[in-house]
């Protein structure tokens, strides 16, 4: 276990290069296990989530290479393998998501579970969607939760329709597999697809492997031929807008100025809508094709209204933004993130409540009145990488010394943000505990 310590700090400077994401490193392997032959993949995100996910196309059959620090090869599979053991999805709702349908394809029996966090999420609309084309497949406690019990044999295609809100997861999932399906597949949505920009990663990395996916304009109907073989590819995994958003806060928040590099300007992360509302908001930003560079206004920014359910990953970050802003602000379309790695919505009242925040969350809106300073307080991440990061980033504007319970959750996603933080100056002091 680890605490943080962290002390008001007026000034961040310098440059960082943002992590590789998450979303693409996971998909890119991925695909590149169901593409027979040789992929190579250059600057992969390397954290807990996508270690599930690199050891459980193991597990399928693909033999995964790290070459160098940075590039991995990847031979994939003309025949995905059952798997020889349990697979364990760790805390990683991506990886069980997205191997789940995959899992279908095998010839015996796959079962997947995974960390207390992740048997706490729900499987239950994938399971549907998948029973609608032939595959057998049970939560193994009868609720829809983890752990999965998957019967191979193959998927039989044709048509499924599943709700849009829960988990954005759950379409990608079946579009990694049903290209092998016996019968072209549609996929229906019941209601409005939300986080549909990572499904739009999803079918981006799908077509770089030779797959085709129909799509109409509202994401509302997938049509996917059967018979189709990937084909393989390679990639170079461009910066993580949902983490760096982390770090351009934190200079929005102090009177710094800071520099992120390998953010592409014209990525197609549906996370980089943080650039927009930080502009929105007063603060002054300089972007590159691959880079983004913050100047902060110690505080003083505008209250705003934003829409979120195509980002819920924002939420947490946005939130600590709205104390800094002078007035109130609201979050919409946060209900989702009840069923994240924590109850992220109740996590944020309760943390910022300590901090002596005004914050009051109502339906699907969290309201925040900023503009009076935040308090130090002993705070717990509760297990949450992006409330643990969230916490580190308010603190940093608040009077006096924060202690931050729970901290080593940030390897979920960002290893090495506590590190970047201190090079930027952030008065930041870990301290590992024996518990």
């Amino acid at each position: 276990m680890a605490d943080l310590i962290v002390k008001e700090t007026s000034t961040l400077e310098g440059t960082i290069e943002a992590p590789p994401s998450k979303s693409i490193t996971h998909r890119a392997f991925i695909a590149a296990t169901l593409s027979p032959g040789l992929s190579i993949i250059r600057k992969p995100l390397i954290c807990d989530d996508t270690l599930a996910t690199i050891d459980a196309c193991r597990m399928l059959g693909a033999r995964i290479r790290r070459k160098e620090r940075d590039i991995f090869e990847v031979h994939g599979c003309s025949k995905i393998l059952t798997p020889d053991d349990v697979i364990n999805c760790r805390d990683s709702a991506s990886t069980m998501r997205f191997l789940t349908p995959i899992c279908g394809l095998t010839d015996g029996i796959s079962v997947l579970t995974g960390g207390k966090s992740l048997r706490s999420r729900p499987m239950g609309p994938l399971l549907d969607a998948l029973r609608q084309l032939g595959v057998q497949c049970y939560s193994t406690r009868g609720d829809g939760y983890p752990p999965i019990i998957v019967f191979g044999g193959g998927i039989e295609g044709e048509e499924t329709c599943m709700a849009g809100d829960v988990s954005s997861q759950f379409v990608s999932g079946l579009l990694f597999a049903t290209p092998m399906a016996q019968n072209d597949t549609e996929i229906k949505m019941l209601t409005p697809l939300e986080s549909k920009p990572y499904v739009g990663i999803t079918i981006d990395i799908l077509r770089s492997h030779g797959i085709e996916v129909e799509v109409d304009p509202e994401y509302k109907r997938f049509h996917v031929p059967c018979g189709q073989i990937y084909t393989p590819s390679s990639h170079i995994v461009e910066g993580d807008y949902s983490s760096a958003a982390f770090l351009l806060a934190a200079a929005s928040i102090t009177d710094s100025k800071i520099r992120v590099t390998n953010l592409r300007e014209d990525s197609l992360q549906g996370d980089r809508v943080i650039v927009d509302l930080l502009r929105r908001i007063g603060v002054e930003i300089k972007q590159g094709k691959d880079f983004i560079e913050v100047r902060g206004r110690n505080g003083s920014l505008q209250p705003f209204n934003v829409d979120l359910r195509d980002n819920p990953d924002l939420v947490p970050v946005c939130t600590a933004l709205a104390f800094f802003a002078r007035g109130e602000s609201s979050i919409h379309g946060i209900r989702r993130l009840r069923f994240k790695e924590s109850d992220r919505i109740a996590a944020l009242l309760n943390e910022f409540t300590k901090m002596n925040g005004k914050i009051h969350v109502s339906n699907n809106t969290i309201k925040v009145r900023g503009g009076e300073k935040l308090r130090g307080a002993e705070l717990n991440s509760h297990g949450d990488h992006r409330i643990a990061m969230a916490c580190i980033i308010s603190a940093l504007g608040a009077k006096g010394i924060s202690v931050i319970r729970g901290v080593e959750c940030i390897n979920k996603s960002y290893p090495n943000f506590l590190r970047d933080m201190k090079s930027l100056g952030a008065n930041i002091i870990e301290r590992q505990l024996d518990r």
